[in-house]
């Protein structure tokens, strides 16, 4: 059994700051916008998709005990429950 070297709150944090400098560039496209990105915050590894489990497991299939970030592209959050997605791409 794999045990988290992160904790959820600093695995947020490097997620974040992944997306933001290395990896939005070159995702926010017109045909990603509102898919989803799992990104591994130890490698910067990420895969996109449009199911969230669907990304995370290609990305666990290469590292079983990554530390993972999920994102929806262009958007504030992955999902919304009771609320609404803004839009965060141009």
């Amino acid at each position: 059994m794999s045990h988290p070297t992160l904790s959820s709150q600093e695995a947020a944090r490097r997620g974040k700051e992944l997306y933001q400098k290395s990896i939005r560039a070159k995702v926010e496209t017109q045909e990603n916008i509102g898919k989803i990105i799992s990104i591994n915050v130890e490698t910067g590894d990420y895969e996109i998709g449009d199911d969230l489990v669907e990304t995370s497991l290609r990305l666990r299939s290469k590292q079983t005990d990554a530390a993972l970030w999920g994102e929806r592209i262009g958007f504030d959050a992955v999902y919304a429950v009771g609320g609404t997605l803004l839009r965060t791409a141009q």
